[in-house]
């Protein structure tokens, strides 16, 4: 608990509680409110009369309000401070926690983004991340006790992929590399290779997308033309979405056909593949509207 705690209070707050070494009086305060709250809170839905001790705060409803005015006074002391520190920072360039981003955020709309909206945002995320997570490992560690079998055998694994040597990995054909080893691959040559999408590797085949009629998308590791896993393009789906309205547009009123079929269309060699010729592509477009039918040339 103590380790997730200080873990989400980096993260939200950008502080170092320090509740794991037990340097910090008002963390560990600050952490037993936090966790007896939780109980409490949940213990209302097994008692019937929590409303009526709320109202004449007496039992363990005075003691959640106890608690709760602990945790909201500790949350607003780091507001403040952190309010401070941003305004001292006039760069801005402190956005590293989730705080200083809605602070940061809250200058375009201080009436409603207080104060109070603020520490429910910090609580939210400390609700959703800190006993989640801690309650896993626990019972994940406990389990490993109960069986110590199994624990010899992730330990093993640990030791296999990590190794004896700091940042070196394993790629998934086996091949090894080395920290500071360099990585590079070919989208181009990727998207053409038999070994990874079949020997009809270069063939249109739209289908090779669907499995009985429904889209079904590949491994982005393995179609990597937005990259994959934590850098893969943040524009990704606006991408697909952009390209899909005007295709269907265009399909809608019109057919395309080459007006050359004899022109040599190759790749200029830049960032992107953009279609290259010796000479201007044209297209023919003929129009598909309901009530007629015409053609046009477009160079």
């Amino acid at each position: 608990m103590r380790c997730t705690l200080d873990s989400m209070f980096k993260v939200g707050f950008g502080i170092e509680l320090n509740c794991l070494e037990g340097s910090s009086k008002d963390g560990i305060e600050f952490m037993k409110a936090f966790d007896e709250s939780t109980a409490l809170t949940y213990w209302r839905y097994v008692d019937p009369f929590w409303q009526l001790k709320r109202f004449l705060n007496i039992g363990c409803e005075a003691a959640l309000k106890k608690y709760v005015k602990v945790i909201h006074d500790f949350v607003h002391q780091h507001i403040r401070r952190k309010r401070e520190l941003l305004a001292v920072k006039k760069d801005g360039n402190d956005k590293e926690d989730i705080l200083s981003r809605f602070l940061l955020e809250s200058e375009k709309n201080p009436e409603e983004m207080n104060d109070k909206y603020l520490r429910d945002i910090i609580l939210n995320f400390m609700i959703a991340g800190k006993d989640t997570s801690a309650n896993t490992l626990s019972w994940f560690f406990y389990m490993l006790c109960k069986h110590p079998l199994m624990q010899e055998k992730v330990a093993q694994e640990v030791r296999d992929v990590i190794g004896n040597q700091e940042k070196d990995d394993i790629l998934p054909d086996g091949f090894r590399l080395k920290k500071g080893d360099g990585i590079n691959y070919m989208a181009y040559s990727m998207g053409r290779m038999p070994y990874i999408w079949g020997q009809d590797a270069e063939d249109f085949r739209p289908e090779i997308w669907l499995n009985n009629g429904v889209f079904q998308p590949e491994s982005t590791f393995k179609f990597v033309t937005f990259h994959a896993g934590p850098r893969i393009c943040l524009g990704k789906d606006f991408a697909y979405r952009q390209m899909k309205i005007v295709t269907t547009a265009l399909l809608y009123f019109f057919r395309f056909k080459l007006v050359d079929e004899t022109t040599n269309v190759t790749y200029r060699t830049m960032f992107n593949c953009s279609p290259f010729t010796s000479m201007v592509l044209s297209l023919c477009l003929q129009f598909q509207g309901p009530s007629s039918s015409k053609t046009y040339l477009h160079k």
